[in-house]
């Protein structure tokens, strides 16, 4: 959409300094660790939908989708 920039890959985590973003980048080239990381993002985020939704609010992004 013009006007309008997409959300980045963690942007979220890097801004609010999420602890496992802040391993998983000391730890990019060691990738048995760097693995065991992103594990705990994909499967028990430390953070909760509730707070990712109000950091995009207070951020200014809208989620659009295409209607059916």
């Amino acid at each position: 959409m013009d006007g309008y920039t997409d959300y980045k890959r963690r942007e979220y985590c890097k801004d609010i300094g999420c602890e496992v973003q802040l391993e998983l980048d000391e730890n990019e080239s060691n990738k048995e660790e760097y693995e065991k990381l992103r594990e705990i993002c994909k499967t028990g985020c430390i953070h909760t939908t509730y707070e990712f939704h109000h950091w995009l609010i207070e951020k200014g992004y809208l989620v659009v989708r295409k209607e059916n």
